[in-house]
Formats: structure tokens, C-alpha cells, sequence
């Protein structure tokens, strides 16, 4: 079997199991499923798969497998399952925010791999000799990090947006704290009145007529119900307040972890365009883009440190930062222009 019949092959299995592991952990989040490693041991498929082919890439080429596009692509879906598997093992947080990582990383795992797989176009996905300008060890350096970054930055703003989404329909999260308090408050009324009730009612067994015992059975029997009914909004809101939290904490870690590879990955960037182009910033499309990332999650860093905001304010910063990332990442790509412009997509026109 050829090369490239090998990276086909492993190409399209990487594109299955991870379509089947986004649909399983769906599934699990509407149903709640018994078997909870299924999407564990589809993404450690899908990374060994997508990890398989780029060694193929590297032994057929010759160098290593972030030369375009295409190989950026694959190197970016198989960072985010990586990380997956890693927060995955993390005992931090609950099993429902496992769940809800899994529904977010896999299909952004997904459809990374499919654009690079089925919309790319064939001579890029076809391995050629590097370009003079790439030939440096910087390569493995500098492209592993800056991607390493994204991935990590992606990841986390992703979450800061489902951190959004569920708490959308509260103005803040204290506004949560405080319904919960008042449904506590009222339970704890119903259950004294449940308590003197009972009193009630066994006086009322004892010297009443059977007409106001069945009155004061109705009675206790609506307190009762009013009692569990408000349990299970407690309940609910609990859970929704942990979901929360947690998506808030593990997307600042993540965002921890990937700012500062973004903040190597610009320097080493910095000293090797010194060495190809004898000027450490040329204010290029992609490296301007890259500032611009960085002063974003800079900021969202500087109000969780510094300024100690939490919630709702540094979630939309990063979220922001999700499409500032993208357009670094992509949408320069796109324009086929500046000193970057190798490995780019070709407009045509």
C-alpha cells in the first residue's frame, strides 16, 4: 500500500470517528447515556489517526508537516483532540462539564479536519518540497507553537461562549445565586408549614370530623408537592450555577496555557523573520493579526488578574478573541498576501 493510499485512509477514519464521537457526546448530553468512554476512546482514535498520517506526511516529504495549509489544519485538529484527552483526565470539574467539553472540542476537531480534508484544494494536500524561506529549523519551532497556541486559545474561547449562551437569560451570575437563595427561603417556609401540618393533622385524626381531615390531608398533600417541586428547582439551578463555574474556570486555565505559547511562538517568529528577511516585524498581515490576538487575550489575562472580573465581562472578551483568532489564523490566508503568503490559498480573480 502507497503513501498515499495509507493517508487517505487514516484521513477518512479520522473524519468518522470524530463525526460519530460529536454525535455521542450530543446523544449524551440530551440522554445521559450508561457507557460515559465511548467518546474518550473515539478521540484518542482520532488523535492516533490524524498523529499516523502526519509522521506519513513527514516520511514521505522529508520535512516536517507544517509546510501549507493543509498540514497546519490537520496539526490544529489533532492538538485539539489532544487536549481533549488532556482535560478529560482533569478531576477539577464535573461529569456534566466533561460533557459539554466533549460536544464543543469534538466538532471543532471535526470540521477542522473535513475543511482540510475536502476543501483544500488537491495540490495542496499533495506533499511538496519546502520553500526556500521555510528551510530552518525555526520551521518545527515556530509553526508547532504558534499552532499549539491557537488550538489552546480556540479551545478556551469556545467555552467562554457556551459559558454565555447557558447563562444568557441572567443578567449576571449573582442573579442566579440570589434566585437559588430565594427558592431555599420558600422551601425552607414549606417545610415548617409541612411540620405544623402534620401536627394538624394528627389532632384532627384524633377529635375531628372526617370532612376537615380530609381538608387538612388536601392540604399537607399540596405543601408536599409545592416542597419537592422547588427542591427540583433547586437542583436545577445548582447544577446550572457548576456548569458555569466550571466552563469559567477551565476556560481561563486554557486561555492560561495557550497565551503564553501564543507569546513564544510571536518572538521565535520575531527572531527567525530577523534571520530570513534581516527585520524582526514587517507588520505583515499575519503577524499584525498576531499582535492583535495577543493584545486581546492580554486584556481578558489582565481583568481576570488584575482587575478580578469573573463571568460574563472576560467571557465576551474571549469570545471576541475566538473570531480575532480565526481571521489570524485563516482569514489572512484567504488574502494569499504578504511575507506569509506561502502555503496560502490562491483566490482567484
Amino acid at each position: 500500500m502507497s503513501y498515499f493510499q495509507l493517508e487517505n485512509f487514516f484521513s477518512n477514519f479520522s473524519f468518522l470517528i470524530l463525526f460519530v464521537s460529536m454525535i455521542y457526546y450530543w446523544i449524551n448530553i440530551a440522554f445521559n447515556l450508561k457507557n460515559k468512554n465511548l467518546g474518550t476512546f473515539g478521540m484518542i482514535l482520532a488523535n492516533f489517526s490524524i498523529f499516523t498520517l502526519l509522521i506519513l506526511r513527514w516520511k514521505e516529504s522529508g520535512h516536517f508537516p507544517l509546510s501549507n495549509l493543509y498540514e497546519s489544519f490537520l496539526f490544529l485538529s489533532w492538538n485539539l483532540t489532544l487536549i481533549h484527552l488532556i482535560l478529560e483526565k482533569m478531576t477539577l470539574f464535573s461529569n456534566k462539564s466533561e460533557k459539554f467539553l466533549g460536544a464543543i472540542t469534538s466538532p471543532t476537531a471535526l470540521f477542522t479536519n473535513a475543511f482540510a480534508t475536502f476543501s483544500l484544494p488537491e495540490d495542496m494536500r499533495s506533499p511538496s518540497p519546502l520553500v526556500p524561506a521555510l528551510q530552518s529549523n525555526w520551521l518545527m519551532m515556530h509553526v508547532t507553537v504558534m499552532i499549539l497556541s491557537y488550538s489552546a486559545l480556540i479551545c478556551g474561547s469556545l467555552l467562554s461562549i457556551a459559558y454565555l449562551i447557558i447563562t444568557f437569560n441572567n443578567n449576571s451570575k449573582e442573579k442566579v445565586l440570589y434566585a437559588s437563595d430565594n427558592i431555599v427561603s420558600e422551601s425552607e417556609f414549606v417545610k415548617e408549614e409541612n411540620l405544623i401540618s402534620n401536627e394538624v393533622l394528627n389532632n384532627s385524626l384524633s377529635s375531628s370530623s372526617p370532612i376537615s381531615t380530609n381538608s387538612n390531608v388536601y392540604s399537607l398533600n399540596f405543601s408536599n408537592n409545592l416542597y419537592t417541586t422547588n427542591l427540583n428547582n433547586i437542583n436545577v439551578v445548582s447544577k446550572k450555577i457548576k456548569l458555569a463555574d466550571d466552563l469559567d474556570n477551565l476556560s481561563y486555565r486554557i486561555l492560561g496555557v495557550g497565551f503564553p505559547l501564543l507569546t513564544i511562538g510571536i518572538l521565535s517568529g520575531a527572531v527567525w523573520a530577523n534571520e530570513a528577511w534581516g527585520s524582526y516585524w514587517s507588520w505583515d498581515p499575519k503577524e499584525t493579526w498576531a499582535l492583535l490576538t495577543w493584545l486581546v487575550f492580554a486584556i481578558y489575562l489582565h481583568t481576570r488578574i488584575t482587575k478580578g472580573w469573573q463571568g460574563k465581562k472576560p467571557a465576551i472578551i474571549a469570545s471576541l478573541g475566538f473570531f480575532i483568532v480565526w481571521i489570524c489564523f485563516l482569514g489572512v490566508n484567504l488574502l494569499g498576501e504578504g511575507l506569509h503568503s506561502y502555503g496560502f490559498i490562491k483566490m482567484n480573480g
